[in-house]
């Protein structure tokens, strides 16, 4: 698990920092498998979702393990996990990438929000899908599906090092997600990552602004021509970005 902890101004920064910006400073890092393969926003949201990783393993389910008799159990994994995960924090699920069976359900998921959890984040399914994109909370999966997670899932290892729509996920790291999808950003990054995006998104949003304009491209991104530069940074001086 990592010691490293999410401050207030990296959250507050990542939170306006879009997914592909991630991807592209991370990219420049050697990091190129960083996003969640097939997992989408169960509704989209107005902000952003930020937050630490907080981790469920599943495992495939064995009919003699997995009878609706599993969730009296009060160490069920699944339960514990809803009631453990940090505020501020993401409950990000290994499901193998089977969405065939939910890992969720809207009353698990409302109890995260109401404990304040940062969001959940799944590669297997989820049912009551409606209920959970009423949610403030925002939630990611790999689709809606009906079955209870005990057809094909056995939840199993809380907050252990996972996969998760095929990235590697560990304690600590810290993801975010738009309307793209998920970045899952290495924690002795985040803070980096944060600070350098910031840079980027305010030149991207130049950049729209002159092409709306009808400036060429050629040029102007990547920048190469010192004119596009120096108005770049009388925008900066005016906007305060």
């Amino acid at each position: 698990m990592s010691d490293y902890t999410l401050s207030d101004e990296t959250r507050d920064r990542l939170r306006r920092i879009s997914t592909a910006s991630i991807a592209t400073q991370l990219y420049k890092r050697g990091l190129r498998n960083q996003f969640i393969q097939g997992v989408v926003p169960v509704a989209p949201k107005a902000q952003r979702m930020v937050g630490q990783a907080f981790t469920l393993r599943y495992i495939p389910a064995r009919e003699d393990r997995n009878t609706l008799d599993v969730f009296r159990n009060a160490d069920h994994p699944q339960r514990v996990a809803v009631e453990t995960c940090p505020p501020g924090q993401i409950l990000v699920m290994d499901a193998r990438q089977d969405a065939s069976a939910a890992t969720a359900g809207s009353i698990l998921v409302t109890r995260m929000a109401v404990r304040g959890c940062a969001g959940i984040v799944s590669d297997g399914g989820f049912r009551d899908a409606e209920g959970i994109g009423a949610l403030e909370m925002p939630a990611f999966y790999a689709g809606p599906s009906a079955p209870t997670n005990l057809t094909k899932h056995e939840a199993l290892d809380i907050n252990v090092p996972i996969g998760c729509g095929g990235v590697a996920v560990f304690p600590g790291d810290v993801l975010v997600g738009d309307r793209d999808g998920v970045m899952v950003i290495p924690a002795h990054l985040a803070d980096e990552i944060a600070e350098v995006c910031a840079g980027m998104e305010a030149f991207e949003d130049f950049v729209l602004e002159e092409v709306m304009a009808g400036t060429p491209i050629i040029g102007l991104y990547p920048c190469t021509k010192e004119e596009n530069q120096k108005k770049f940074e009388e925008w900066r001086d005016k906007t305060g970005r």
